[in-house]
């Protein structure tokens, strides 16, 4: 299985992006796990845009969520809502359809992004996506590891991490 990994966060300390980096260390080697890093090269959505000549981050990012089979976000909570980049990025692929039909799992470090979970939940099911939720991860954050290798050490969170894309693989094609 491809699975696409996608961190909300442009940080370069950013805990969601080090929890997915783990999950590409723990991946069993039936699932290739793919991060894509170029949310931040999307030029800001707008459909005059789109078409023949559309960007080529656009086809990229197109490119690369087509060729997966599920894909896995991680997503900082900004202001009570997704942050900005994360939000273009899914409006360049709402009528274009990469999205739908995949099976999608919201990873992340720390409970207190209830606002960008939902809002991002709402946006994932208005895409037509397969929200897996019993492939969801959630730490409370607070006293757990942030940085990949301490997430890594930690036997708790790395066995929820493997059960979720155990339970994501098996969403996905056969």
């Amino acid at each position: 299985m491809k699975l696409l990994t996608i961190s909300g966060s442009l940080r370069a300390a950013s805990s969601n992006s080090a929890l997915l980096r783990a999950v590409g260390a723990l991946a069993l080697s039936t699932i290739e796990v793919i991060p894509y890093h170029g949310i931040g090269n999307l030029p800001h959505f707008n459909p005059d845009l789109d078409g023949d000549s559309v960007s080529p981050f656009v086809t990229d990012f197109r490119s690369a969520l087509l060729a997966a089979d599920a894909v896995v976000f991680s997503v900082p909570e900004y202001a009570h809502g997704l942050p900005g980049v994360l939000k273009n990025a899914l409006d360049w692929v709402v009528s274009s359809r990469e999205l739908a039909g995949k099976p999608v799992a919201l990873f992340n470090p720390s409970a207190r992004g209830t606002y960008a979970r939902a809002s991002l939940l709402e946006t994932l099911t208005a895409m037509a996506t397969i929200i897996v939720p019993e492939a969801a991860v959630t730490f409370n954050g607070l006293g757990h590891p942030t940085s990949e290798e301490l997430i890594l050490q930690d036997r708790k969170m790395s066995a929820t991490l493997l059960n979720a894309l155990e339970v994501l693989s098996r969403s996905g094609p056969a």
